[in-house]
């Protein structure tokens, strides 16, 4: 049932005389007066089984935010879930018009109505119907905003106001959300609103620089230049980035370099893309805003459900980083996480695969309902039972099992020394041995910043076109790469054993370059046997495991970029993406090494410019690249093997 702003009840009106068509009208024998739309129309809404309002919550500049609530009919005394968004609390709440609240919600929200939560969604500031500017990731009062608000303030006057003026609620609210979502969801954690109870992050933008949506380890990522347009250009996101071509490949590098190809689309109009374009390093306007940051100088006191997927092509980093930043500040029965099979955001939807793995069942449905609500329904229902969930939560690719921890990383990455180290050897082997003397000391090939690498197989769909499979990029087969000259390939025996790791794998390459720049790209990946009976399409596929980019002028300090040495072996340390996965017997351990990944990331030129966004056509040189495993010069994975406890199975085929 419809209603207005001011968030109490409106009752049916009848229409009055004034609208009342004249006899004629009635009887069907003319037209009526003013034409057949009336000035006002009030449906009938009696069978809708739920309110939806739509109001205008005053924050403490006077601002006024827009939302929408929806309350369940069944709902008399109950909790509130707030999502604030960039994305249009009206799309959000809105899927389709019908009288079942059931039916009108997407799936995250269609459990937690089921469930008996009203639901909220707000515009954030100075997006679609909210008043006030728009600031891409607003950071909090200080050095870098010198308003006196940010998503921390306006979520806890948000809070604030609900609890006075939703009659149906008990007075506990839950912040949720996805991305952004998940990002303005971390931020009402820092100096919380009272009546905020728990919070359940998924995905979250964390730190965009380090390894969330802008760049990786200081590589800039091209394909989300589409999402600065449309974020940013206009008010409700309605312009759309316009760019025309099939393949986004060849696109991207006739225009040279980003800079380049933002000032073609007239992106220098933009403010965050200026900011952007200016701070290519981690300087203080990175790290001043970095999530897992702020978050390790407060103390966690808000109950937290963290969620990440394993591959999450947007935000693969934000939800462990943020998990480990708040261990030594939290209470340890505060905070849990939960890593599951999935894509950016597919936590909230059906998770029964992602590309051609079938993970034998729904994920997604069953983190909401083995995991989501009951750590809710504890915090926040009047009642409720203590919620018996683990503080790890982890679905393990390979065995294709849920299982819980009592920590992560199982195996510590972030400690010297620990886990077990992969070599690179010659011929293109791998193996838990140390390279012995004598043997061949590095390969090389040849980087050609006119001829990268592509990131998947061509063509390269735009990133949000209808037919665009972007959300399932990580789990492509990786044998479009293999062979190339500029990607070296290197392979165990097919596994006597199982290998388990649950952790961040560690990239420590010795390498060097003819160029005074340089990116490098390590990929560990899952080789299936050349003959799978049971699904006969994976025969020999190349799964990525984790993949990551690092840009070499950043090896030492990410804050001071400084050009590498010409021909001079040296250290460079990558962690990769945090994993849960299992290489079965019959499979092979590969990893690819190779200097382009385009046109997800920019094109590094290879030879050292101050900001590479503005590099000239003549800066781009080839390379060539050497990878050493020599005795005294050993690349190697450290992969977080689990030897021991593998954890608790929960549920699985």
């Amino acid at each position: 049932m419809a209603q207005d702003v001011s968030g109490s009840k409106a009752a049916p009106a009848m229409p009055s005389k004034a609208h009342q068509p004249a006899s004629d009208a009635a009887s069907g024998s003319g037209q009526g007066v003013g034409g057949d739309i009336p000035a006002h129309f009030r449906p009938v809404l009696s069978e809708y089984d739920y309110d939806k309002r739509n109001v205008m919550i005053p924050m403490r500049d006077g601002v006024r935010l827009h939302a929408v609530i929806i309350v369940p009919h069944s709902v008399k005394h109950g909790p509130i879930m707030l999502d604030r968004t960039p994305y249009s609390a009206d799309k959000l709440t809105g899927n389709v018009e019908t009288p079942s609240v059931a039916e009108a919600m997407r799936y995250a929200f269609r459990d937690l109505v089921r469930d008996g939560y009203i639901v909220v969604v707000e515009d954030v500031r100075g997006k679609y119907k909210s008043n006030g500017d728009y600031v891409m990731n607003r950071p909090l009062v200080g050095p870098l905003n010198d308003t006196k608000v940010d998503h921390s303030t306006d979520a806890y006057d948000t809070i604030g106001w609900l609890v006075k003026h939703v009659p149906e609620s008990n007075g506990r609210v839950g912040t949720i959300g996805t991305s952004y979502d998940g990002f303005t969801t971390l931020m009402s954690l820092i100096n919380p609103n009272p009546a905020l109870r728990a919070a359940v992050p998924i995905n979250p933008m964390v730190d965009t620089w380090i390894g969330d949506d802008w760049f990786h380890h200081g590589a800039f990522r091209e394909e989300m230049m589409d999402y600065i347009y449309a974020q940013t250009a206009s008010k409700d996101s309605s312009l759309k980035w316009w760019a025309a071509g099939h393949d986004d490949f060849p696109l991207y590098l006739k225009h040279v370099s980003a800079g380049a190809f933002g000032n073609a689309m007239g992106l220098r109009q933009l403010p965050f893309w200026q900011r952007l374009t200016s701070h290519p390093a981690y300087d203080g306007f990175w790290q001043g805003q970095a999530v897992d940051k702020l978050l390790a100088r407060a103390k966690l006191t808000v109950p937290t459900l963290f969620v990440q997927g394993q591959w999450d092509q947007e935000d693969i980093y934000g939800a462990i980083a943020a998990f480990a930043a708040t261990a030594a500040k939290g209470d340890a029965s505060d905070r849990f996480l939960v890593m599951g099979p999935w894509f950016h955001g597919q936590a909230n939807t059906k998770g029964n695969a992602l590309g051609p793995f079938d993970w034998g069942g729904d994920t997604g449905a069953w983190f909401r309902k083995h995991v989501m609500l009951p750590f809710l329904d504890a915090r926040l229902k009047d009642g409720a039972a203590p919620a018996h969930i683990a503080p790890v939560t982890a679905f393990q690719t390979g065995s294709d099992t849920w299982r819980t921890y009592a920590n992560w990383p199982q195996a510590c990455a972030a400690c010297a020394d620990t886990g077990r180290a992969l070599y690179l050897q010659a011929d293109f082997g791998l193996s838990f041995l140390r390279p012995g003397v004598g043997t061949t000391a590095y390969d090389e090939y040849v980087s050609d910043p006119a001829k990268p690498v592509p990131y998947r197989l061509r063509p390269i769909r735009p990133t949000y076109a209808d037919d665009s499979t972007w959300h399932t990029w990580l789990v492509d087969d990786q044998r479009f790469a293999d062979g190339r000259p500029d990607v070296l390939s290197y392979s165990t025996a097919p596994l006597k054993a199982p290998v388990t790791i649950t952790g961040a794998p560690v990239a420590h390459l010795m390498a060097s370059t003819t160029g005074t720049d340089a990116d490098w790209v390590v990929k560990l990946i899952d080789v299936y046997p050349d003959s799978v009976p049971d699904q006969p399409e994976l025969g020999g596929y190349e799964l990525g495991v984790s993949m990551d980019i690092l840009r070499g002028r950043y090896r030492d300090d990410p804050a001071h970029p400084s050009a590498i040495p010409p021909g001079k072996v040296v250290a460079y340390t990558l962690a990769l993406p945090n994993v849960n996965h299992v290489f079965l017997p019959g499979h092979r351990i590969m990893v690819q090494v190779q200097s382009s990944w385009f046109p997800l990331y920019d094109r590094n030129p290879q030879s050292y410019v101050p900001n590479i966004f503005f590099a000239k056509p003549g800066d781009y040189i080839k390379a060539t690249d050497r990878v050493f495993h020599a005795p005294d010069a050993a690349s190697y994975i450290q992969l977080p093997v689990v030897a021991g406890d593998d954890g608790t199975v929960v549920a699985g085929p």
